[in-house]
C-alpha cells in the first residue's frame, strides 16, 4: 500500500498587515520556516499607531481594508501582525472571510511554562496592556504567575527609528523599563508583546537586569501558519503565487519614503502603495 504524507502547500501566498514595519518581526520567521512563501506585507501607515485608535474605528479600518486587499492580492493566509488589532478584531473579521486568520497575541502560555520565579514582566503598547483579553490570557495560561504590565508607545517610535537606519535613544528603553529598577523584583521572563519590539531585543536586554529570558511570539505565529498549510494544501489546486514579495503603505508620505532603505534591507522585491476608493475612504474612516 502507497504511503502518504501531509505536507504545507508549496509557494502560499501571505497577507501581512500592521500599522507600521513592526511585523516584519513576524515575516522574518515566516521566512525563515516558509522559505518558498510569497507575501504582501501591508504598513498601514494610514492609521498608524493602531494602539492609539478607538476600537470601533479599528474594527471598522481593518474590515473595510481587508476585503480589496485580500481581492487584489489572494492570500492563502492573513496574519494580523499586532497584538493591539488582533486582541479585538480577529473575531468580526473571521466572520467576513473564509481564508484562515491568523492573530498575534503576547506569549503568556510558554512565558508562564519558563518562568521559575513566576514573575513576569508583560512588555506593550499601552493598548495591548490594559485589554480584558489580555486578562482573559493571563486568568487562562499564567499558571498563577504574578505579571507586571508597561505600555510603551515611545519603543513603537525606537524600533522604527532603528529600521530607518536611524540611532536609538538608549535613554528612552531605560527611562520605559525603570519601573522595573525601582521596586525588589525577580521578574525573570520579559514578553514583548508588540510586534516591532523584537527589533529592539538587544537594546531591551541592556536595560534589564540580568539574566533575563525575553519572549516574543513570531516562531509560534509562523509554526501555526506552516500547520494551517498542511490543511489548506487539498483546496488550492488552482493556486497562483504572488510576483515576489510586495510591500505596500496605505499612504504616501516623507516618512514612508525615509523607510524605504531600511525596508529593502528585508528583501522584499517591490515597494509600493495600496490606495482605496474614495468611497472605501469613507467606509474605513467611519464616515457617512
Amino acid at each position: 500500500m502507497e504511503l502518504t504524507y501531509n505536507r504545507p502547500m508549496q509557494n502560499p501566498n501571505f497577507l501581512i498587515i500592521d500599522s507600521g514595519v513592526g511585523g516584519l518581526s513576524i515575516w522574518q520567521e515566516i521566512q525563515r520556516l516558509i522559505p518558498n512563501s510569497h507575501t504582501c506585507y501591508v504598513a498601514d501607515n494610514g492609521g498608524y499607531p493602531y494602539g492609539t485608535m478607538e476600537e470601533n474605528a479599528l474594527v471598522q479600518r481593518l474590515l473595510t481594508l481587508l476585503p480589496e486587499l485580500e481581492r487584489q492580492y489572494r492570500p492563502d493566509i492573513i496574519v494580523i501582525a499586532c497584538n493591539t488589532a488582533s486582541t479585538i478584531v480577529l473575531e468580526p473579521l473571521r466572520a467576513q472571510t473564509q481564508t484562515p486568520v491568523i492573530g498575534v497575541v503576547p506569549a503568556i502560555k510558554p512565558a508562564a511554562a519558563l518562568s521559575q520565579s513566576r514573575h513576569i514582566l508583560l512588555l506593550a503598547t499601552p493598548g495591548t496592556v490594559r485589554r480584558q483579553y489580555i486578562d482573559r490570557l493571563i486568568e487562562d495560561f499564567g499558571q498563577g504567575c504574578t505579571f507586571k504590565r508597561i505600555g510603551s508607545h515611545e519603543l513603537v517610535h525606537e524600533a522604527e527609528q532603528k529600521i530607518r537606519e536611524r540611532p536609538v535613544n538608549q535613554d528612552i528603553i531605560n527611562k520605559v523599563l525603570e519601573p522595573l529598577r525601582q521596586i525588589d523584583t525577580d521578574i525573570d521572563v520579559v514578553i514583548l508583546g508588540c510586534t516591532h519590539f523584537p527589533f529592539l531585543a538587544d537594546e531591551i536586554r541592556h536595560a534589564l537586569p540580568t539574566p533575563i529570558r525575553i519572549l516574543d511570539s513570531g516562531q509560534a505565529i509562523a509554526r501555526r501558519a506552516q500547520q494551517l498549510l498542511v490543511d489548506l494544501k487539498p483546496r488550492n489546486q488552482d493556486h497562483i503565487p504572488l510576483p515576489g514579495n510586495l510591500f505596500l503603505f496605505t499612504e504616501e508620505t516623507e516618512q514612508t519614503h525615509q523607510l524605504e532603505a531600511g525596508i529593502q534591507h528585508f528583501g522584499f522585491d517591490k515597494i509600493g502603495f495600496f490606495r482605496l476608493t474614495a468611497t472605501q475612504n469613507a467606509q474605513k474612516s467611519g464616515a457617512t
